[in-house]
């Protein structure tokens, strides 16, 4: 069974800086990617950055790219999500996400429904 721990969500004002994490155990997928979507207030769930250490590729989407770094020691370690210069508009629960389908940008997690491949999520708060 997969399981996550999340952590390093808070409170941060305009242009301040996070760091989330998020520690995966339990998988047996003999490749996978681990990511980051968020989902705001009213709003859809969205992706936001997306590694594969077995590919050695990264993935932001237009509004992390430049303020956001993904990274990971190796492919057992916590995943990291640096988050710089944050906006108001990057309030929103923050879900790590593991895709067995290894996609660069972490979509074939939705190819799983059914399937615990999502973290309890983390609440980010940026204040104006």
């Amino acid at each position: 069974e997969v399981q996550f721990v999340e952590s390093g969500g808070g409170l941060v004002q305009t242009g301040g800086s996070l760091r989330l994490s998020c520690s995966v155990s339990g998988l047996t997928f003999e490749r996978y990617s681990i990511g980051w979507y968020r989902q705001a207030p009213g709003k859809e769930r969205e992706g936001v950055s997306c590694i594969n250490n077995n590919e050695n590729t990264t993935y932001y989407t237009s509004s992390a790219k430049g303020r956001f770094t993904i990274s990971s020691d190796n492919a057992k370690s916590p995943v990291y999500l640096q988050m710089n210069s944050l906006k108001p508009e990057d309030t929103a629960v923050y879900y790590c996400a593991v895709d067995p389908a290894g996609m660069p940008d972490c979509s074939g997690v939705h190819y799983y429904p059914g399937w615990n491949l999502w973290g309890q999520g983390t609440q980010v708060t940026v204040s104006s």
